[in-house]
């Protein structure tokens, strides 16, 4: 009797043995297959991302309209004194692409495909983003007024979405902030501009959610709510949520009290001169941003590839908000529209301007063309190219263009 059961002892282990020899091997081989499955996968995404790429580019279109391009950077674009770089992509794959300047006066550095602008109001695509990431993982509500953050805060009714939409009626920091704000030369940051509207109360433009009023004021508030609410500095937060996980490597949060990063270019006037920073320049969310137009180009595509955002949150920001006035503009969460009868006929955009820098950020949602155009010169024919070169991408010529 002992022997049958010392036997089915060791008959019992030497089972569970094999039987685990028999899952390691199971999942090891699972893992092998999974791991193949990817490497497939990956092959096949590349070999797709060529065909793609082959089929736009070798397009008698895509011909026609490179040498358009072309024609209208070299004769139009540069008599105005462009000092920049400009990408046009087409279904991710660019099309044309041009770097003409310098980044710096002093240096004489040329501008290159690495080179990093001042985003100005294109920044506040990541602030609107950044708030829809948050609220997409149940860290805040739309709905939610600025009480439940700042109890203080003296002015009732606004919601963060009519912080994101421009409906907020508050006043304009860059204008309220000149008398209120003595100390000139040190930098200015977000809680110091909610600390002086707690403070000082400054007038509001009109009750919140009456109409559409651009302000600034509105991003640099959701700039100081992703720090609330993420626990993250802003830039902290936007390097590790955005730009490092799309190979952004050439886009970060501008710091005054930093060293300049290599080939951060350097704000000009019109006459070359340098334009320097001034005490605004610590507050982001409406500004800050700096990236190379190859950068925004993967912030464009990253953007459509629904690995970011839900369907419907990137519907919500892509909606328009505002009707008071007939015509196609709008404003979605963060972005300019352009919003046609045609419901499939949408522009998305933002252009921006800070000191001497002017940007474009176009996206044709129909066709998912870009349009990007970035200088570190003042150059108001930066906005006024939009037009001609929707012409040439075959989207109309809309209509005249104006600084953010």
């Amino acid at each position: 009797m002992k022997r049958f059961k010392v036997l089915f002892y060791i008959l019992t282990i030497s089972g569970i043995a094999v039987a685990a020899i028999s899952g390691c091997q199971s999942n090891a081989a699972r893992e092998k297959r999974s791991l193949g499955n990817k490497k497939e996968d990956s092959i096949y995404a590349l070999e797709e991302s060529e065909r793609r790429k082959e089929a736009v580019l070798n397009a008698p279109r895509t011909k026609q309209q490179q040498a358009e391009l072309a024609d209208f950077f070299s004769h139009r674009l540069l008599r105005t004194g462009f000092n920049g770089a400009m990408i046009v992509a087409k279904k991710g794959v660019v099309i044309f692409e041009q770097y003409h300047g310098i980044e710096d006066y002093r240096s004489k550095m040329l501008i290159s495909e690495n080179s990093s602008f001042q985003l100005a109001s294109v920044s506040k695509t990541f602030t609107a983003m950044g708030i829809l990431w948050l609220m997409e993982r149940g860290q805040l509500r739309l709905e939610d007024t600025l009480q439940m953050y700042y109890p203080d805060f003296p002015y009732m009714g606004i919601t963060i979405r009519t912080l994101l939409n421009h409906r907020s009626g508050l006043p304009n920091y860059l204008y309220f902030c000149d008398s209120l704000w003595e100390d000139k030369e040190r930098f200015l940051t977000n809680n110091e501009v909610i600390r002086l509207m707690i403070q000082h109360k400054p007038p509001v433009e009109h009750q919140p959610d009456r109409h559409f009023q651009y302000c600034n004021t509105n991003y640099i508030i959701l700039g100081a709510l992703i720090e609330k609410i993420s626990g993250r500095k802003y830039a902290d937060f936007m390097r590790q949520t955005f730009f490092e996980p799309l190979g952004m490597h050439n886009t970060f949060v501008f710091d005054p009290s930093s060293t300049p990063r290599p080939h951060q270019t350097t704000s000009h006037k019109y006459n070359g001169r340098p334009e320097p920073d001034t005490y605004f320049d610590g507050v982001v969310g409406d500004k800050g941003i700096y990236s190379s137009a190859q950068d925004m180009l993967k912030w464009d595509q990253a953007l459509y590839s629904g690995e970011l955002f839900k369907p419907e949150t990137l519907a919500a920001a892509y909606s328009g908000y505002s009707y008071e006035k007939p015509g196609v503009r709008n404003y979605g969460l963060g972005w300019r529209l352009m919003e046609y009868p045609d419901s499939s006929q949408k522009i998305v955009y933002h252009n921006g301007w800070w000191h001497g820098n002017n940007t474009v950020f176009y996206r044709f949602i129909q066709d998912t063309s870009t349009l990007i155009i970035l200088g570190n010169r003042y150059d108001r024919g930066i906005y006024q190219a939009i037009r001609p070169v929707r012409a040439i991408l075959g989207h109309g010529e809309g209509e005249e263009e104006y600084e953010d």
